[in-house]
């Protein structure tokens, strides 16, 4: 995987978007716009508030039997071993991204974009944006060239994230737990935005041409080859590993503030 500089790829995609000016850009939000996983960090913040209600118990459960999780007659106890499960391998990440958003069940709507927005504050995620990733998206925006955020974490805390590079709600496809009422319930909207999924949810929003996308870890594989310039930002081992079979994937220069 060739390392490129962020001047040459805004050049590729400049040409890209004067081929096709009614394209899009794409990018992944963990590890890709910022470092850590503000999935993660939501889910912790959560466990540490003790706010997993009484409505996620029987879904826990389930999940918990599935997976060899031990029930646990406390319910953040019991999410608190999923927790661990997914750490150790033996929960699959589809389940557990879905899990981080649906465990909030019985919250209700406005209560959990508020919390987000707290924790992404708390958590310096203003701190932890990647500056070659912003580079990125501020020429995207003085160009007048949209750009969707495709994450498997759950909806609320990443549109709070995406605000510290710029863009608004209107553009995040994220993992979305189902409503009742204005309270959250515990199922999420399909298709979940992982793996293939990633297309499946950006061609849902929109058909224009995807101009490039930006990830990385192996699950951004799909979208990533959906674009006609893909790129790899701080790769992770499993996509460095697959590389190789995205022979246009480039990685961009890792840049300082």
């Amino acid at each position: 995987m060739r390392m490129e500089q962020v001047d040459e790829t805004l050049e590729r995609i400049r040409r890209e978007v004067a081929r096709t000016p009614d394209g899009v850009l794409a990018f992944d939000g963990d590890g890709t716009l910022w470092s850590g996983d503000v999935g993660d960090d939501l889910f912790l913040a959560l466990l540490e508030h003790g706010g997993v209600r009484p409505e996620a118990r029987v879904a826990l459960e389930r999940l918990g039997a599935l997976h060899g999780v031990e029930a646990h007659p406390d319910v953040v106890t019991l999410a608190r071993g999923l927790f661990a499960a997914f750490e150790a391998g033996r929960l699959p990440e589809k389940d557990t991204y879905e899990m981080m958003a649906w465990v909030f069940a019985g919250w209700h709507a406005d209560e959990v974009r508020g919390f987000a927005h707290d924790v992404v504050a708390r958590k310096g995620v203003a701190g932890r944006i990647h500056p070659e990733a912003l580079r990125v998206v501020e020429w995207a925006r003085g160009q007048g060239v949209d750009c969707y955020v495709v994450s498997a974490s759950p909806r609320a805390v990443v549109e709070a994230a995406v605000r510290e590079v710029g863009l608004t709600a209107e553009f995040v496809l994220a993992c979305t737990p189902r409503e009742e009422n204005g309270r959250l319930l515990t199922s999420v909207f399909d298709p979940v935005p992982y793996g293939p999924g990633k297309v499946s949810c950006l061609r849902q929003r929109t058909d224009r041409p995807l101009c490039a996308a930006f990830g990385d870890n192996v699950f951004d594989l799909d979208l990533l080859a959906a674009a006609r310039v893909p790129v790899a930002i701080r790769p992770k081992p499993r996509l460095r590993d697959r590389a190789s079979e995205l022979p246009a994937l480039v990685q961009l220069q890792p840049e300082t503030a």
